[in-house]
């Protein structure tokens, strides 16, 4: 894959008018190429690791980035990981600068994987994911999971699909 590209994201089919159902075609096993590629970071309070208040971020970081037209289903992610058992780091892929946000940008290789169930097999996807990372010869703690939907809409789709995505060099 080319340099800040990622695979396809279909929002196309969207019953919930929340989370569009999530099309894992490409995403198992894709090889993502960073090069100082533009996120937007954002912050959450978690209770032990539960998210609190999620909702409300998420909702004002997309309507941010919709009102500067820096959203691209061509390049879209939102890579998430607990800083403690009381927040979480969020990042949002951009084409585009939002002045109203917090700008970051990542560079290095990471390497996907397609986990489907519950929430709480997290744990045991972050000790996947690591084990992914020390076969191409790194140890990390540089794990993200990119939450396709929301409880909500999972459970409507009857599928919860989370991207592992785990920096390899």
């Amino acid at each position: 894959m080319e340099t800040n590209a990622l695979p396809h994201y279909d929002d196309t089919v969207n019953t919930t008018g929340c989370c569009p159902k999530f099309n894992p075609k490409g995403w198992d096993g894709a090889e993502l190429h960073f090069a100082d590629k533009p996120f937007v970071r954002a912050e959450t309070r978690s209770a032990l690791h539960v998210p609190i208040n999620m909702d409300k971020v998420f909702g004002r970081v997309q309507r941010n980035i919709e009102v500067v037209a820096a959203y691209d289903p061509d390049d879209y992610i939102v890579l998430s990981r607990d800083l403690t058992p009381w927040k979480a780091e969020h990042l949002f892929a951009v084409k585009a600068p939002v002045p109203s946000e917090e700008a970051v940008t990542l560079t290095g290789d990471y390497v996907t994987k397609v986990f489907e169930g519950p929430y709480r097999k997290a744990k045991d996807w972050f000790e996947e994911l690591q084990r992914l990372a020390a076969e191409a010869g790194r140890e990390t703690d540089e794990v993200y999971f990119f939450y396709t939907t929301c409880p909500k809409c999972a459970k409507a789709y009857g599928e919860n699909y989370v991207v592992g995505v785990v920096r390899v060099a």
